[in-house]
């Protein structure tokens, strides 16, 4: 892990380094990201050697992501983005992440964005809460949302979603395609 270090970005090493000095060594190691697996209340944690500049609720990099299980409804993927383009649904998945420099923030950003999709918060008020706890932690005052996940994690938060062509319509669609050739 030390020679990936190495090559990484101060931005990105930095946070990744959080990462190892709480988890220990990741599960798997690439020159690009490194990846923990079923650690602390995470599916997954991701430090990628790539850094995005993010200026909500204060300018910092992202390159560590928080994966959970957790089904979004998607009525409410517009609510989310507009709330954090860190926090990302992935419906098929069953998935939630929030991307940011640590753990805490990105638990703030999954504690607000499930604020969000059961309606305990609307978008400017989840964006205020989270610019509140963010200052609080710099203060070194309690920070509820960013000590732990306030709800729990979904077990089936898969969404295959619903079939829209029969069987019968693939193979008249590939007899079709065979007649052109």
């Amino acid at each position: 892990m030390l020679e990936i270090f190495a090559t990484w970005p101060q931005e990105a090493r930095e946070a990744a380094q959080l990462v190892a000095d709480k988890y220990g060594e990741p599960d798997e190691a690439q020159p690009s990201q490194l990846v923990w697996f079923n650690v602390g209340e995470w599916k997954r944690v991701v430090a990628t050697r790539a850094f995005w500049d993010h200026q909500f609720p204060a300018p910092h990099h992202d390159s560590v992501e928080s994966v959970i299980d957790y089904r979004v409804p998607p009525e409410m993927f517009s609510a989310l983005a507009e709330f954090d383009g860190s926090v990302i649904a992935r419906r098929t998945m069953g998935e939630l992440s929030a991307t940011c420099h640590d753990e805490e923030a990105n638990r703030l950003a999954l504690n607000l964005a499930h604020d969000i999709v059961t309606g305990e918060r609307d978008v400017a008020g989840a964006r205020a809460y989270y610019s509140t706890e963010f200052a609080g932690a710099r203060r070194k005052t309690a920070t509820p949302y960013m000590e732990r996940l306030t709800f729990v994690q979904q077990d089936d938060a898969a969404d295959p979603d619903a079939r829209t062509i029969t069987e019968t319509e693939l193979k008249e669609a590939a007899a079709d395609g065979k007649k052109k050739n």
